[in-house]
């Protein structure tokens, strides 16, 4: 009886494929990246440090990092509670809920930003009574710390949701069985299951945070040294024809996303 040879691969066509993958991934990613570091530093260390020490910059790296502090622990909380209440429990508007989660990635961030601007603004529906009340939420750190919430609020849920389905309940069933506290189950069984999935979420939305750019473009009035977070400023500096500066800050965001590249590809090998 004969055996049924597999075909043998196309080597050539195979070594085409791979070399076409590195030169895409070399002009498309590597490329731009090398090039965002040769002009940030094109005028020297002494130029790079002056640009990112100006304090117009410093504060959009300040303001930057605040909104992403004050976000994360919201996404996080917020996201355990959506993930465990879907995946524990069958109630009336589940699905609904669900695409509730989901919204923000099917709509633009600029129409969620002009949406709370028509919301919160002068004009908008509470317009006037958040002027009665004296309460500013957009032009100031609260418009772009909601705006912000709204763009990132997906992440955590959706990475601990599949995990929760696919691990069940019966741990923390059998937990429950033998006297554990609500508080206990979660500290002890459900938040050791899904700590990679969690800080997974995490770094995704945490990056979302630091690059997000349309919707506080809206809400944040763009004020020089008071509400320009750093994307806006990269804008600004490149609209203020200061190049070397631009580049300069764009570097550090840079930075932080390789950063956020490395994370994400350890948790991804602990989530699996």
């Amino acid at each position: 009886m004969s055996a049924v040879l597999a075909p043998r691969p196309d080597q050539g066509g195979a070594r085409l494929l791979i070399g076409l993958a590195v030169a895409l991934t070399l002009f498309i990613v590597v490329v731009p990246l090398a090039y965002i570091f040769w002009r940030a530093f094109s005028g020297g260390f002494a130029v790079f440090a002056q640009n990112i020490l100006a304090p117009d910059t410093l504060h959009a790296i300040w303001l930057t990092s605040v909104v992403a502090a004050i976000t994360l622990p919201i996404n996080l909380a917020i996201g355990i509670a959506s993930a465990w209440l879907i995946a524990r429990f069958t109630f009336p508007g589940r699905k609904a809920l669900l695409t509730i989660i989901e919204l923000p990635f099917s709509i633009s961030p600029i129409i969620a930003g002009v949406c709370y601007l028509l919301l919160y603004g002068r004009q908008g529906l509470l317009g006037p009574l958040l002027a009665a009340g004296e309460v500013k939420i957009l032009f100031a750190l609260p418009g772009i710390v909601m705006v912000t919430l709204f763009v990132t609020g997906p992440f955590v849920a959706r990475e601990v949701l599949p995990l929760m389905q696919a691990q069940g309940s019966e741990q923390e069933q059998a937990a429950l069985t033998l006297g554990a506290s609500g508080w206990q189950i979660f500290r002890r069984v459900t938040l050791p299951n899904i700590r990679w999935a969690l800080l997974y979420g995490a770094v995704l939305a945490t990056a979302r945070a630091v690059g997000e750019f349309g919707a506080v473009s809206v809400v944040s009035g763009a004020i020089r040294g008071q509400t320009m977070t750093l994307p806006l400023q990269i804008e600004l500096l490149f609209n203020d024809l200061n190049i070397v500066g631009a580049f300069a800050a764009a570097s550090t965001l840079t930075l932080i996303a390789l950063v956020v590249l490395v994370l994400k590809t350890v948790l991804e090998g602990r989530t699996r």
